[in-house]
């Protein structure tokens, strides 16, 4: 924690993955405020070289949370990249952030790629916890620092939606937000700012992507598979809700390669296949980077997506042979 003091003082940028999640700003919105508290004569700001998702720019409009439009990686000291697991997730500026001589600090709690690690000054990794925004909640802690009204109401909602709700929180989680709300005091007004309306593409996407489904029975495990040019990861969710154990939506955005991976904990346990680290690895054989959670993941990259797909159905299918205890299980397409 000391370190992390000395380190976060001077001109400071904060950066969040492409299409930015609640969890992802109201981490970033959290630490801009902790560093204004540490230090006044600091200048940080918050820029999402993505941009942010709908539900997250209602949150950040309700919040206060002010982001810049543009932003020069040459003007700034440090650099704290929050809820990123691959320079991949900040577009173009990903080469940008591997090429600045300015301070890199990286909180996060995904599965994160070693290209990061290698550049890092300083890291807050930990992939058991359900959020960022509860890793920037510890850092208060740690700190000694009470977060204001605001910036409790801030890291609730972050916890919130990457916990689900609270429905995959951990001890530490709830520890979290229970000291979060002897602040704010308000878990219905945070949940209600978390729901939304799907709009009407997003509902064709995942209407499209049951249309496309292939369902592949392997070693008893159902996978779904499917192709979207958007919406992939709603979408991979969808098929988890429709009954499959694990689900792979992938599709061409422009150039670019997007594919979600879902699973249900079921999927997790019985198998010890954890998307995170496959994702890694899908994403280093299709010329671009993967992380995620064992139970939910994400590619970008380069390349076809029903090769893709032919590709992840091998992986799986190779890594669930190699874990059967059983032999003779029939492999095929339902």
């Amino acid at each position: 924690m000391e370190r992390l003091r000395e380190l976060l003082t001077g001109r400071i940028l904060l950066l969040c993955h492409h299409n930015a999640d609640p969890d992802a700003v109201c981490s970033a919105f959290g630490v801009q405020r902790l560093i204004e508290s540490l230090d006044q004569s600091s200048n940080t700001e918050i820029f999402l070289p993505g941009g942010a998702s709908s539900l997250t720019r209602r949150i950040m409009e309700a919040l206060g949370i002010q982001v810049l439009d543009e932003a020069s990686i040459d003007d700034y000291d440090v650099l704290v990249i929050l809820d990123t697991a691959t320079l991949n997730q900040l577009e173009d500026w990903g080469e940008k952030v591997l090429e600045s001589s300015a301070k890199k600090i990286f909180i996060d709690h995904h599965s994160t790629h070693p290209s990061m690690m290698e550049v890092a000054d300083y890291s807050m990794i930990e992939e058991s916890a359900t959020s960022t925004c509860e890793l920037v909640y510890r850092i208060y802690s740690g700190l000694g620092i009470v977060p204001t009204p605001v910036v409790a109401r801030a890291l609730l909602i972050g916890i919130a939606y990457d916990s689900r709700h609270f429905s995959i929180a951990t001890p530490n989680t709830l520890n979290a937000a229970s000291a979060l709300l002897e602040i704010d005091g308000s878990i219905e007004e945070v949940l209600s700012m978390l729901r939304t309306e799907r709009n009407r593409p997003e509902r064709i996407a995942r209407i499209k992507a049951a249309q496309r489904m292939q369902l592949h029975d392997l070693e008893s495990w159902t996978l779904a598979t499917s192709q979207l040019s958007s919406f992939q990861a709603s979408a991979a969710r969808a098929l988890i809700g429709l009954g499959a154990d694990a689900s792979v939506v992938c599709g061409n955005d422009k150039k670019d390669l997007r594919a979600s991976l879902r699973a249900t904990d079921r999927f997790y346990q019985g198998t010890s296949i954890h998307l995170g680290e496959f994702a890694r690895a899908l994403g280093d054989e299709f010329g671009g980077a993967g992380s995620g959670h064992p139970t939910a993941a994400g590619v970008n990259g380069v390349g076809d997506p029903e090769l893709f797909l032919k590709r992840v159905v091998e992986l799986v299918s190779e890594r669930l042979d190699a874990n059967s205890k059983r032999s003779g299980s029939k492999h095929g397409i339902l």
